[in-house]
């Protein structure tokens, strides 16, 4: 008799096991496709026109020059290209008016049969343009600053408790700071890219994007279809951080020039115009208010915020809502307020609001631990709230000071001498400091499909996103362990719109809301198996699962990722250089999946934040209104010798109010208290307390 194919009796456990990623050797050996490298024969090049005006409109567009040039075979403008349906993002409605809201703004599309033709088309197509004045300068008290109902997220743009004035006024200690953080821009190592083509009616587009599903659904309402007439596939991405998390307009672009000239058309954006129409970290000025005891309890606590949006749509960096979460604040005023300006619209990039906003808090933290004489960590320790300030839920596992607590001790933080700038080598200054991080678990519903072939193989399917974090790998380990066989039994399928739709890879959300439908699937399966007599059919047998009732339940808890990060910097008094020696982060993310892909998540988000620290940022030109840095010779970002020493490590943390893998995000809580701990680090190093990212040279030689 022939061994049973489906033994569902114990196996080792994979979840945890360093696994590592099935789709490593594709990468490393180049035969993982990604989104420009799918040529269908006959296909054209699109090269897109951005506008040279700050606000205005177009009063006449010249394509004859353009049109002239040997292989273009078309040019798009507002008065040729094909008419779009309106949808809710109004950023993907490119070409269907004369209305130039920001510099950067697509106003034609060159096509050609190879990329250098449509390229020098686009350099000679005239346009031109009725100017209007125009406002691009973000300031904390701007003439048309208004309070939104709501902040990015759906998080209330205001939330009051107790009397702050009152606490605040009353408080022996206090600190009262504002924090700036400039524009920040994602810049993936793929840029955006798009390669669209029509098959009787039906469109297929290979898009650099975090969730095809999303994009299927925006592109079929656009070109009204229904979402079975298109096929998105983002097999391979290269990286988003955000940027990529809804539809950009090279996939708009692409799909309504192939509907034009009848071909397929593919179009990849310059890197330098990405920063305009991809969206960008909105920059925010921040005042922090803290009032506190003498022993360091705080008793008041304000974050306010102001940032820009665009004209095109609103977009609120919701900034202020981890102060609503973090500490013990019995009298709170946390509240957003932002200004419509003729900028490009800003989106998500990693950790949005988190990341800027802990910046702040974590900063003025470290002030009133300085004022007070305290030790940072411990007046963090003081400050832990029973259940989240905000609603007076309980959380559902917090160990933010086991974090701290394991930290310090890794770190060797004590003994530590609090006085700035005692610590010297040469010429150089040395520091070490600390801040918290948090992240909020976000679970959304998704499908998935998992089936039992007659050999003994499972094939699992679900339209997850893999951007370089390890989706692939993790989802596999999570239906090992829902079907008790090894994982090499198990084929995996991600990345198109055809699939199970699920949520896109962003928020922190992909693991959680794909592995939590997968595991469902596959336990429905094994019940199946197992009340199933005699061999299985020659076309297996195949279970689908979603899990829209079980997210749709208002979850009783507070449920958050935690962390604490520690760096130790030197500061060069002749150049003003700020160098991080080493990082050390500590998280309690629930149950780690994958320990090897999620060391490499930490420490990413950490890298990330040093960037974001010291050199990353760009300012918008006053009289132009575009980015002045908008590549990567000028928008500095960190390369191997900025990261001497990162280590991260995790704590066994259990929480079973999360999902059935007890598991939460990891891919952007490392970024979100690291900028704080090196700030932190570099006061107590110089005694300097820089308040306006990033910390360039200038900043500090002019201090020292």
């Amino acid at each position: 008799m022939s061994p049973d194919p489906f033994p569902l009796g114990p196996h080792p456990h994979p979840l945890g096991a360093p696994l590592v990623r099935r789709e490593g050797r594709e990468k490393v050996t180049g035969t993982a496709r990604y989104a420009a490298e799918h040529t269908p024969p006959g296909c054209a090049y699109g090269w897109p026109v951005p506008a040279t005006v700050a606000r205005g409109r177009i009063t006449a567009v010249d394509t004859a020059e353009a049109l002239a040039l040997p292989g273009v075979c078309a040019v798009l403008t507002h008065e040729n290209a094909p008419r779009l349906a309106a949808i809710d993002d109004p950023t993907l409605s490119v070409l269907q008016e004369d209305r130039v809201p920001h510099r950067g703004w697509y106003v034609a599309l060159a096509v050609a049969d190879s990329l250098e033709a449509a390229r020098a088309a686009a350099e000679v197509v005239r346009v031109t343009y009725e100017t209007g004045e125009h406002d691009v300068g973000l300031s904390a008290d701007h003439p048309r600053l208004y309070e939104p109902e709501t902040a990015n997220g759906g998080y209330p743009g205001t939330r009051e408790r107790g009397d702050f004035e009152g606490a605040f006024a009353a408080a022996p200690v206090t600190v009262d700071a504002t924090y700036t953080v400039p524009p920040l821009h994602n810049h993936p190592m793929e840029p955006h890219a798009s390669t669209a083509r029509w098959t009787d009616g039906h469109l297929t587009v290979h898009d650099s994007s975090q969730g095809s599903t999303r994009v299927c659904e925006d592109l079929a309402a656009l070109f009204k279809l229904d979402k079975d007439e298109v096929t998105v596939v983002s097999e391979h991405v290269g990286g988003g951080f955000g940027s990529k998390g809804t539809p950009r307009p090279q996939a708009v672009l692409a799909a309504m020039a192939a509907r034009h000239i009848g071909r397929p058309v593919k179009v990849s954006l310059p890197r330098r115009e990405m920063p305009a129409v991809v969206g960008h970290r909105a920059p925010t000025v921040q005042r922090v208010r803290l009032g506190a005891r003498d022993d360091g309890v705080i008793t008041a606590l304000s974050h306010e915020i102001a940032t820009h949006t665009s004209t095109v749509k609103e977009f609120v960096e919701q900034a202020a809502v981890p102060a609503r979460i973090m500490y013990t604040s019995p009298n709170s005023r946390t509240v957003h307020r932002v200004v419509p300006l003729d900028v490009p619209s800003p989106s998500w990039m990693r950790a949005p609001g988190e990341a800027p906003g802990m910046y702040a808090l974590e900063s003025a933290v470290d002030e009133l631990a300085v004022l007070l004489d305290i030790d940072p960590v411990e007046l963090r320790m003081r400050n832990e709230p029973d259940t989240e300030p905000d609603s007076d839920r309980p959380f559902s596992s917090r160990h933010l000071v086991d974090c701290l607590r394991e930290g310090a001790e890794r770190f060797g933080w004590l003994p530590r001498d609090p006085r700035p700038a005692v610590r010297r080598q040469g010429d150089l200054l040395l520091g070490t400091g600390v801040a918290a991080a948090t992240y909020p678990v976000l679970i959304v519903a998704s499908d998935a499909e998992a089936h039992a072939d007659a050999d003994g193989s499972y094939r699992i399917r679900v339209n997850a996103t893999d951007i370089g974090t390890g989706a692939r790998t993790v989802l596999v380990q999570i239906a090992a362990a829902a079907l008790n066989v090894p994982e090499d039994r198990i084929r995996i399928e991600i990345g198109s719109s055809d699939l199970p739709p699920a949520f896109l890879a962003g928020g922190s959300a992909g693991t959680g809301s794909w592995g939590w439908v997968v595991h469902k699937a596959c336990t429905q399966l094994v019940a199946r198996l197992r009340e199933h007599h005699g061999p299985l059919p020659a076309e297996g047998l195949t279970v689908a699962a979603d899990t829209r009732e079980e997210t749709a339940e208002q979850s009783p808890y507070s449920r958050h990722s935690f962390g604490a990060t520690f760096a130790e910097v030197q500061v060069d008094t002749a150049t003003g250089e700020i160098r991080v020696r080493r990082m050390l982060g500590v998280y309690a993310a629930g149950r780690i999946l994958n320990s090897r892909t999620a060391r490499s998540q930490f420490i990413g988000g950490m890298t990330m934040g040093l960037g974001m620290a010291l050199m990353e940022g760009s300012g918008l030109d006053p009289a132009f209104g575009d980015f002045a840095e908008c590549d990567l010779a000028s928008y500095h970002v960190p390369a191997c010798a900025d990261v001497p020493l990162i280590e991260a490590y995790w704590l066994d943390e259990e929480d079973p109010h999360l999902n059935p893998m007890g598991s939460k995000g990891i891919g952007e809580i490392g970024i979100v208290g690291t900028a704080a701990a090196i700030g932190n680090a570099v006061r107590h190093a110089t005694g300097v307390r820089l308040r306006d990212l990033p910390l360039t040279p200038d900043k500090v030689l002019r201090h020292l």
